[in-house]
């Protein structure tokens, strides 16, 4: 089998493509949609192997290279599940995730005033790889935890402050990258 020796990342999102590049081998020469200057799709799916499908089959038609792509979110319990595959656009505003997690305290309040013992929620991530040609492969893979009283720490990106995963005291944002 050859090895890949090119690669787009297909996110436009500057914390999840360093996270993405720095999973991958220092060997393998990686790329961003910026550098084409192409824009994320729309997210047309109705779940994050769809939506992760979509970006990285358009990423790879565009460019005519190999592209791995995801599509992750958080679903809260309490919420049914929300924001879900919305999660980037949860807030109203694209990205502004201090907005979201913003409203995600306050849609937990309005739902269960005392919600702080029903706070379990997951992390989903569905990754594909896709060839030029047409091949393709998703995972799909969830880390189960709950939601924090506030948020804490400043490392990381998205939602990484407010969500806690099980077996840990601390949220993602508190955590240094490799243990996250």
């Amino acid at each position: 089998m050859n090895k890949i020796k090119k690669i787009i990342i297909g996110t436009n999102n500057v914390g999840k493509y360093k996270e993405i590049c720095d999973l991958l081998p220092n060997k393998v020469q990686k790329h961003r949609p910026t550098e084409f200057k192409l824009l994320t799709p729309d997210e047309t799916g109705k779940s994050f192997r769809e939506n992760s499908f979509i970006k990285a089959s358009y990423f790879s038609k565009k460019t005519n290279l190999i592209c791995l792509s995801d599509d992750s979110g958080l679903e809260i319990d309490l919420l049914k599940g929300k924001p879900g595959i919305y999660s980037s656009r949860w807030s109203g505003e694209k990205g502004n995730f201090n907005l979201a997690m913003e409203k995600i305290y306050k849609e937990m309040k309005r739902v269960k005033h005392n919600w702080e013992n029903d706070n379990s929620a997951r992390f989903v991530c569905a990754m594909t790889i896709f060839w030029p040609n047409g091949k393709s492969y998703t995972s799909q893979g969830t880390i189960k935890g709950k939601i924090s009283r506030e948020k804490k720490g400043k490392k990381g990106f998205g939602y990484d402050p407010i969500f806690i995963p099980d077996g840990y005291n601390k949220t993602f944002g508190e955590m240094d990258f490799k243990l996250k």
